[in-house]
């Protein structure tokens, strides 16, 4: 099993990437702000539903492909290292958004939660992500792969529900400003990609 230090410092990242602007905690915001706080969790339920679909195809994905070939596992470093490298420089550039309540169309709380799974399965962006994200906290030597993934998955999934819930609480208040500040924003893009970027040179230099 994964080492408590590696499993803190895995669910402090994940706390921190769940924090960074994105559709995803945008659409929480948006509905949270104009339909209550409700809104805003059923949203985040789909959206942790949809994770564990990525999840399962990862952890079997993942697992098959390092038994079987220490070529396809360079291979697969590097481009998820590639990717993050590519991610990290979309986080640093990106300007500012804001969620408006005008803007927000309601949903009926199964929708929402209907709407958040789609969401997130139809987004192929996750499963690339899950696939450079993971690898960097999983080692051979603790056990099985899958198992590992699997539980860093969930740890996944429990940081976004973590963050998403709060975002929704507060945002009818203070969530709301946040969401319109860009200074907020501007800092939050950076120490994402400041994370990326660390995270893409850790899996370069990964061994199998």
């Amino acid at each position: 099993m994964i080492d408590h230090n590696v499993l803190l410092a895995f669910f402090t990242t994940s706390v921190i990437l769940a924090l960074s602007p994105g559709p995803d905690n945008l659409f929480v915001i948006a509905q949270s702000a104009r339909n209550g706080r409700m809104a805003g969790l059923f949203v985040t339920l789909g959206l942790a539903t949809g994770l564990i679909g990525h999840t399962v195809a990862v952890a079997f994905g993942l697992a098959a492909i390092i038994r079987a070939s220490t070529l396809a596992f360079t291979i697969l470093k590097l481009t998820g290292a590639a990717y993050l490298l590519y991610i990290a420089w979309q986080a640093f550039r990106a300007g500012v958004a804001t969620a408006k309540k005008e803007e927000c169309q309601v949903f009926s709380k199964g929708n929402l939660y209907q709407r958040g799974i789609i969401m997130n399965l139809t987004n192929p962006k996750v499963s690339l992500f899950f696939m450079a994200f993971l690898p960097q906290f999983a080692d051979p030597r603790r056990g099985s792969m899958m198992l590992q993934f699997f539980q860093l998955g969930g740890i996944f999934i429990m940081a976004t529900i973590f963050v998403f819930g709060f975002i929704s609480f507060v945002a009818g208040g203070v969530g709301e400003k946040f969401s319109n500040s860009p200074i907020a924003q501007k800092v939050v893009n950076r120490t994402a990609a400041a994370v990326f970027v660390g995270l893409a040179l850790k899996l370069a230099l990964s061994e199998r």
